[in-house]
């Protein structure tokens, strides 16, 4: 009697591992079946638009006005945007590093002056409050943005 309970046992060990290796790899299948995730950066703006005029109460002649200025804006801070990117830099190499250090802080100066420079054109546009809810809603879609990027690209190209 105890032999046929031992192997009762065993098997149904075996049988929960054999369905616990079957589980896993239909798992594996399902995730490498997946598209891989790419960026869509005209989704990504058209989405950040949509959320600003939302979140700041822009009525369609307030956003004809500030939009084309916003992207022009965007455009100029994206050059300096691509800038930040450390790839390729020897972190062993000293003057390397500092140069890149130098080169980063610069771009982020010279964004944040182009920031200034579009608030003062923002607020010729707009009153000041819905230029501050603009800023508000740019920083919150960011934050949310950051968050949905933990569980993969929500920005995926059709």
């Amino acid at each position: 009697m105890l032999i046929v309970q031992k192997m009762v046992q065993i098997n149904k060990k075996i049988f929960l591992s054999s369905i616990l290796v079957v589980v896993l790899c239909a798992f594996t299948l399902f995730l490498r079946a997946q598209p891989p995730m790419k960026f869509d950066p005209k989704r990504f703006e058209a989405d950040l638009e949509q959320f600003i005029v939302k979140k700041a109460g822009l009525t369609p002649a307030e956003s004809a006005k500030f939009f084309p200025v916003y992207r022009e804006m965007r455009k100029k801070q994206f050059a300096y945007f691509r800038g930040r990117r450390f790839h390729h830099i020897d972190m062993s190499d000293n003057n390397a590093a500092a140069k890149a250090i130098r080169e980063h802080d610069a771009n982020e100066v010279q964004m944040k002056k182009i920031q200034q420079v579009y608030h003062v054109k923002f607020m010729k546009i707009l009153p000041a409050g819905k230029v501050m809810k603009i800023i508000r809603a740019e920083d919150d879609f960011h934050r949310q943005m950051f968050r949905k990027a933990a569980f993969g690209c929500p920005y995926k190209k059709e």
